[in-house]
């Protein structure tokens, strides 16, 4: 099979946009939640990450984080409680024009089917970026979520794509 001209090099740019979305965030701190006398204690960890799109903000995202020996071995599934707020740390930069609604963090919680994940969304008439964390699993999801908004100066509208 003959590849066109600029194929791979479309593939080779997917890749490295899902490796980059795929950066893990980083540990702030945590606190026990419960004792496991076997294993880690049951935790609520603080993390931290940045828009991999849009300079100038990051995220902290709070989750439960499951102890015991399950948890130790990763075979645990995490609570889907979760907590997100972004902010602006920063002058806002756009690496280019932005959907109107991005997947910008995904971190596995448990060994098969469940992830926590946060979404970007463009409010184009208030000029802001609203971030919403949630948990899915393949068959049943959860309802539990949590929604932040970051304002953008009304000199700099979102550039986005429609």
């Amino acid at each position: 099979m003959r590849r066109r001209p600029g194929q791979w090099q479309a593939a080779a740019a997917a890749l490295l946009w899902s490796a980059a979305a795929a950066v893990p965030a980083e540990t702030i701190g945590s606190v026990d939640t419960a004792f496991k006398l076997i294993g880690p204690d049951h935790k609520v960890v603080v993390e931290v990450f940045d828009d991999p799109r849009v300079s100038g903000v990051s995220c902290y995202l709070s989750r439960a984080k499951t102890g015991g020996l399950k948890g130790a071995v990763g075979l645990a599934e995490d609570k889907a409680e979760s907590s997100v707020a972004c902010r602006q740390v920063g002058d806002l930069k756009f690496s280019g024009v932005l959907p109107l609604q991005e997947e910008v963090f995904t971190e596995r919680a448990s060994l098969f089917f469940k992830h926590v994940r946060v979404v970007r969304m463009v409010d184009v008439k208030r000029n802001a970026l609203v971030y919403l964390v949630y948990s899915d699993r393949l068959i049943d999801g959860s309802p539990k979520n949590s929604v932040t908004a970051v304002p953008v100066p009304a000199s700099q509208p979102v550039p986005v794509r429609r």
